[in-house]
């Protein structure tokens, strides 16, 4: 009788493993023919529910506010010499930069190297910088309004101020951006410092002194007003009095070589690049042997400087003012 009821229960349950294995097939085919493009569709529908949901933070910059992703990783500048400065001096590494000449400078190697060129200084390639995708895009105060309002479309964009005095707030925006706003002020604390222990080191004798500085560019010699180029750091930081010439100038001004022997400064720093005298690549050679050149103080007694700083420099920004005053300092201050 056992033997019956043994075999009435292994018959019982081959049916039953049978009946299951059934409906496994059943509802493995159903899940193939029904759920496959339930979970396409939710593949699809991700991203757009990502990017509703993005956070954003909004940071404030020269009295005005932007929005900006809260991760801004991809940062492209275009027309601001000034943030690739700022770049060079926190370590940042912009997705796009600016080319001079087809290619980066030299000065800006060490965070060039990943980058892609989009565009000159003045000429962006718009195309370019939106296949970057950027996170925020570093334009420049400088460009007309249209040209800030086809960048905009593509990505919140900064016009960073090319106004010298600005110097800091440019250096905070990139340091807020990339998470270095510790780096950017203590860039800024030690040149407030350095610019102290340089007045000390300079004495008061340096004060009566006519320092200038000038560029030469198409030729010519060009000075600035007071708060342009690298002027602050001479009269705003180090102390020195400006010329009236360059109190009276309101933009880069063209002066003749008549006018500026009048002025007779003691000290001429001169910024000179090939670049901006490819009509005149002698123009600075043909201005040193040139006798109303030769008969001015700072000539006769040998206290001009070229190029202390690379001469793509712009002199208003935290890598301009930081490299110019430990070179102007050390020239100055040599007998």
């Amino acid at each position: 009788m056992k033997k019956v009821y043994l075999g009435l229960s292994i018959a019982m349950l081959a049916i039953a493993l049978t009946a299951c294995g059934g409906n496994q097939a059943a509802n493995s085919t159903a899940t193939n023919n029904s759920t496959t493009p339930a979970a396409t569709t939710t593949t699809a529908e991700k991203p757009a529910e990502e990017a509703t949901k993005q956070e954003t933070r909004a940071i404030k910059y020269l009295d005005k506010e932007y929005t900006v992703p809260s991760k801004t990783d991809r940062i492209v500048i275009t027309g601001s010499m000034e943030s690739m400065e700022d770049a060079l001096v926190l370590g940042v590494n912009p997705v796009g930069a600016i080319s001079v000449g087809g290619k980066f400078p030299q000065m800006f190697a060490p965070v060039t190297g990943q980058a892609q060129s989009i565009g000159e200084k003045t000429q962006p390639n718009l195309e370019t910088i939106l296949s970057l995708k950027p996170d925020v895009i570093l334009g420049s105060s400088k460009f007309p309004p249209e040209m800030m309002e086809k960048l905009g479309k593509i990505k919140t964009t900064f016009p960073v101020s090319h106004i010298s005095t600005n110097w800091e707030s440019n250096l905070l925006l990139l340091g807020e951006l990339t998470g270095k706003q510790a780096e950017a002020q203590k860039v800024i604390d030690d040149y407030k410092k350095d610019v102290d222990a340089a007045k000390t080191q300079l004495g008061e004798s340096m004060k009566d002194k006519k320092v200038v500085v000038i560029r030469v560019r198409g030729g010519s010699i060009n000075i600035y007003p007071e708060k342009v180029f690298f002027n602050p750091s001479l009269y705003a930081d180090l102390g020195f009095t400006a010329p009236a010439e360059v109190k009276a100038a309101k933009a880069q001004e063209v002066v003749s070589l008549e006018k500026f022997s009048e002025m007779n400064p003691d000290y001429i720093f001169v910024q000179f690049s090939a670049d901006e005298n490819k009509d005149n690549p002698n123009a600075l050679e043909d201005l040193q042997n040139n006798p109303i050149w030769k008969s001015i103080n700072a000539v006769k007694n040998g206290k001009v400087f070229v190029n202390v700083v690379d001469p793509l420099a712009q002199g208003g920004t935290a890598w301009s003012k930081v490299n110019f005053l430990k070179a102007a300092v050390e020239k100055l201050s040599a007998k």
